[in-house]
C-alpha cells in the first residue's frame, strides 16, 4: 500500500489527507510538532477572550481520524533523505514514505533584536504562542503592559485580544500609517482611528532596536530605535510578518528560496515530494499574486488540487481572482479583485467613507476600459460570490455601480448606504448611474 506522509497538521496538510483519503485507500501519516488533533488557526484569539474554549477550535473529533485510517504522529522533522524516501526525527527515529507533503506553514519573523529570545517575547502563530500568552499575560495585575511589534493583521489581532482583558497595549509601527504597504491612505487612516479610540498606544515610524531582561531573563521593556525611550512591559508580541517554516530542508536537494520551490502542480524539485501552504513559493507567480501566500483559503484550496495529483488526476494549482477578509478591532475587512496601496497609471479611484468615519468602500477600475479591477470595503460586508463573477466577466464599474445592492450581505435591518454611494459615483464621474433593487434572482444566477 502507497504511504503518504504529510509533515504539517495546519489546514493545508489536512485537507490534503481528507481528500486523499477521499480519492484512495492509500496509507496516510499527518506529523505535527504543535498539537495532535488540527484546530483552526484563526480562533486561536477566541479562546484568549473567552469566546470559546481550545477544543471548539477543533472541526474533527478525536475518533474521525481513526474512523478514517489516518495515523496521527507527534513529533520534529529534521531532516529529509529524499533519494532513500526517509525523514528522520530529532530523537534520530527513521519513517519511510512514497509520496511526501510538506506543509509546514509560517513562523514569525526575527531580525536579530537583542532578546528576541527572552522569557514573554512570542509571536500569535502557535497554540504554544496561547499557552506562552495565558502565561505571562493572564490579566493587567501580572502584565502591566505588553508592547507589540510590527503593524499586520497578527499584531492588531494580538492589540485586540490583550485589550480585552484591559492590559495596556503599545503597538509599534515602522510604517507612517498602518498596514499602508497593503492599504491605500484612506483606509490606513480609518484603521488608525480606530486603534487608537479603543486606547491602545500606537507609535507609527518607529522600529524596535531591543528588548531588555531582568535576571531571570524575561523581558522587561524595549528600546524604541529612533529616539532611544525605554518602554516598560511584562510581554513583548513579534507580529512583523511570517516566513516560511522551511530552515529543516536547507540541507536537502529540494530547491530552497524563501519557501520551497514549487511548480504549478506544487511538485518540488524532487519527483514525489510537494509542498503546499505557507511554506510553498511558486517559481513564477500566478497573475498579480505574491509567489508565497500565507492565506488560509489558499492553503485549501492547494491541499485540495495536491490530493487530485497524488490520486492520478494531475490538477494545476489555479486560485482564482484574489480575495481576502479581516477584522480591524471592531471594522471589518473584505477585498476581492486588486486596489493597491498605491494607483497604478491605468487606474482611477472612487472612495466613499461614511460620516461615521467606520464605514468606507474603495473601487478600482480601468480609466480606460472601464472594466472593474477590484474593490475594499470597510464596515459593510459585500457577496463573496457577487464580485467573483463580475471579475470572472470582465464587468465595468458601471455594472458594479448599478448592482451594489446585489452585492451588499449585511444582515436584515442594517442601515444600507447604496443610494449615497451610487450617488457621489455620479457627481464624482459625471454618469447617471440608477441603483438597482436587489434581486436574488440575479444573485443566485450562475450566470
Amino acid at each position: 500500500m502507497e504511504h503518504v506522509v504529510i509533515i504539517g497538521n495546519g489546514i493545508s496538510g489536512i485537507t490534503a489527507a481528507r481528500h486523499i483519503r477521499k480519492l484512495s485507500d492509500k496509507k496516510i501519516t499527518i506529523i505535527s510538532s504543535e498539537t495532535k488533533y488540527f484546530f483552526s488557526r484563526t480562533a486561536l484569539m477566541y479562546v484568549y477572550m473567552g469566546h470559546m474554549k481550545f477544543e471548539h477550535t477543533q472541526p474533527y473529533e478525536p475518533w474521525f481520524w481513526r474512523k478514517n485510517n489516518i495515523d496521527l504522529k507527534e513529533g520534529t522533522v529534521t531532516k529529509i533523505h529524499p533519494l532513500a524516501k526517509k525523514i528522520q526525527f530529532d530523537n534520530d527515529e527513521i519513517m519511510t514514505y512514497d509520496k511526501l507533503i510538506i506543509a509546514t506553514g509560517s513562523k514569525p519573523n526575527k531580525f536579530g533584536w537583542p532578546g528576541q529570545e527572552a522569557k514573554g517575547v512570542f509571536g500569535m502563530y502557535h497554540k504554544q504562542d496561547l499557552e506562552k500568552l495565558e502565561k505571562y499575560a493572564p490579566d493587567n495585575k501580572k502584565c502591566k503592559r505588553a508592547v507589540i511589534i510590527g503593524g499586520g493583521l497578527i499584531g492588531i489581532e494580538l492589540a485586540e485580544m490583550l485589550h480585552s482583558r484591559n492590559i495596556p497595549v503599545t503597538f509599534l509601527v515602522r510604517e507612517s500609517s498602518f498596514w499602508n504597504s497593503v492599504l491605500p491612505k484612506g483606509e490606513s487612516a480609518m484603521i488608525n482611528r480606530e486603534i487608537l479610540e479603543n486606547q491602545i498606544d500606537l507609535r507609527l515610524g518607529v522600529n524596535l532596536k531591543e528588548i531588555k531582561t531582568d535576571t531571570n531573563g524575561k523581558a522587561k521593556s524595549v528600546i524604541i530605535a529612533e529616539t532611544g525611550e525605554e518602554i516598560e512591559c511584562n510581554v513583548v508580541g513579534l507580529t512583523a510578518g511570517v516566513s516560511p517554516n522551511v530552515d529543516f530542508l536547507r540541507d536537502s536537494d529540494i530547491e530552497i528560496g524563501k519557501g520551497v520551490k514549487v511548480n504549478r502542480f506544487l511538485e518540488t524539485s524532487i519527483p514525489n515530494i510537494y509542498a503546499i501552504g505557507d511554506c510553498a513559493e511558486q517559481h513564477e507567480p500566478i497573475g498579480e499574486r505574491r509567489a508565497i501566500e500565507a492565506v488560509w483559503y489558499t492553503g485549501r484550496m492547494m491541499g485540495e488540487t495536491v490530493a487530485q495529483t497524488i490520486c492520478g488526476n494531475k490538477l494545476e494549482y489555479k486560485p482564482g481572482h484574489w480575495f481576502n477578509s479581516a477584522k480591524f478591532i471592531d471594522i471589518e475587512y473584505q477585498t476581492y479583485g486588486w486596489v493597491w496601496a498605491k494607483t497604478r497609471e491605468n487606474e482611477a479611484r472612487f472612495y466613499w467613507e461614511h460620516k461615521s468615519g467606520k464605514k468606507c468602500i474603495h473601487v478600482n477600475f480601468d480609466k480606460n476600459t472601464r472594466k472593474f479591477i477590484g474593490i475594499n470595503t470597510f464596515g459593510i460586508r459585500m457577496r463573496h460570490e457577487f464580485f467573483d463573477r463580475v471579475l470572472t466577466n470582465g464587468e465595468s464599474i458601471d455594472h458594479v455601480i448599478e448592482h451594489l445592492a446585489d452585492a451588499n450581505f449585511d444582515p436584515e435591518f442594517y442601515k444600507l448606504h447604496e443610494p449615497e454611494i451610487v450617488q457621489k459615483f455620479n457627481q464624482e464621474n459625471n454618469t447617471n448611474i440608477k441603483l438597482k433593487k436587489k434581486s436574488w434572482k440575479r444573485i443566485f444566477s450562475r450566470v
